[in-house]
């Protein structure tokens, strides 16, 4: 066994790496600039000390850092800037419905239903309903995007889409869903899901998912989408990205008779192609008549059993991260944060299974 001080001094004269892997016994070539080494590198021809090695290694290592800075610069590469964690914001009081608009089942209660076992498989009648709930969320959806700009607070965007659900004589499903106490999910930055609308502003660079449902005709319709507030790092728009195509890989499986693991295996492949955490603990779901039922679909790989059959409507809704994909739920039981920090993505849509393949629903 050699010492510390003999293990350094070998490393140093041996030390020559460039970003590209590459090593060499004399020099190291960092872009473009070559560093050579030699004992002319010290005062006078003998062998360096010990505290003549740490300053050449701390000025080599502050150099080496310096154009590593200077080549991501160069090539156009950005890592997300670190911000804040979420704190929880004031909630406003609870909005009212009208009372002609007819409310699911669970509405009066705060205990969380339980998962329907029963999976939903419609009629042309129920494909009619399931179509205009999955259109009018869609539209809901898409002016909630309009609104996401610095400074908006979600309350702000949660308001509106309460208002807009309403105005077409729908219910806004999440509303006293398990004690739930918003008309719809907003999630920032870290949050994967079930975000609860308050009075936190936007920043410049923040994500958001905003996911709408909506009760109309005694049918739900459920989507959910990420929007980027203001100038976003590549980085953040990567992960949102690759999200959504995520989703498309996922529904692109799905016709009669294909296999339910199908959609978890095609979003694991692309998401681990690109470096990005699939979440397991959050699921898709049967939707229709009941809120949420069989089928779990589950967004990793996996060998549950199960085939799609023909008339069945439910949502795949995949949550991608940059780093841990484990979470942390706060105290209010709904919001949940990736433990690391790092950002998360979603993005859902439901769908109706075809004979030849599979129908979004969720589209205007």
């Amino acid at each position: 066994m050699v010492s510390s001080a003999s293990l350094a001094h070998s490393a140093f004269l041996r030390f020559s790496t460039s970003l590209h892997g590459e090593v060499s016994s004399s020099s190291s070539s960092c872009m473009g600039t070559s560093l050579n080494f030699s004992r002319s590198s010290f005062s006078g021809n003998q062998s360096p000390s010990k505290r003549q090695l740490a300053i050449f290694s701390k000025r080599l290592s502050g150099l080496q850092e310096a154009m590593r800075i200077k080549r991501e610069r160069e090539l156009g590469v950005t890592k997300p800037r670190r911000r804040p964690p979420l704190r929880r914001g004031k909630l406003s009081p609870r909005l009212s419905v009208p009372d002609h608009i007819p409310r699911p089942p669970y509405v009066g209660s705060d205990i969380l239903p339980e998962i329907s076992s029963e999976y939903q498989i419609h009629d042309s009648e129920g494909i009619a309903c399931m179509r205009a709930a999955c259109e009018l969320a869609a539209r809901v959806l898409n002016h909630a995007g309009t609104l996401v700009r610095p400074s908006v607070t979600t309350d702000e965007i949660d308001k509106a889409v309460h208002q807009m659900i309403i105005d077409a004589g729908a219910y806004p499903s999440p509303l006293g869903y398990g004690g739930f106490p918003k008309s719809v999910c907003t999630s920032v930055n870290e949050c994967m899901c079930h975000g609860i609308p308050d009075s936190r502003q936007l920043q410049n660079g923040d994500i958001i998912n905003i996911d709408v449902t909506v009760y109309l005709n005694g049918y739900h319709g459920d989507t959910s989408k990420t929007f980027f507030c203001g100038e976003v790092s590549e980085a953040m728009k990567s992960l949102v990205k690759v999200t959504e195509e995520c989703l498309e890989m996922g529904i692109a499986v799905c016709k009669d008779g294909a296999s339910f693991n199908q959609i978890g295996k095609r979003i694991s492949e692309h998401a681990e192609k690109y470096g990005f955490g699939v979440v397991e603990r959050f699921v898709g779901h049967g939707v229709g008549a009941v809120f949420h039922s069989e089928p779990i679909i589950l967004h990793h790989r996996n060998d549950n059993p199960g085939v799609m059959v023909e008339g069945q409507t439910f949502t795949i809704e995949p949550i991608l991260t940059m780093g841990s994909t484990e979470c942390i739920s706060w105290p209010d039981n709904w919001t949940a944060v990736t433990k690391d920090g790092s950002p998360a993505a979603q993005f859902e849509h439901t769908i109706l299974i075809t004979r030849t393949g599979a129908e979004i629903l969720t589209t205007c």
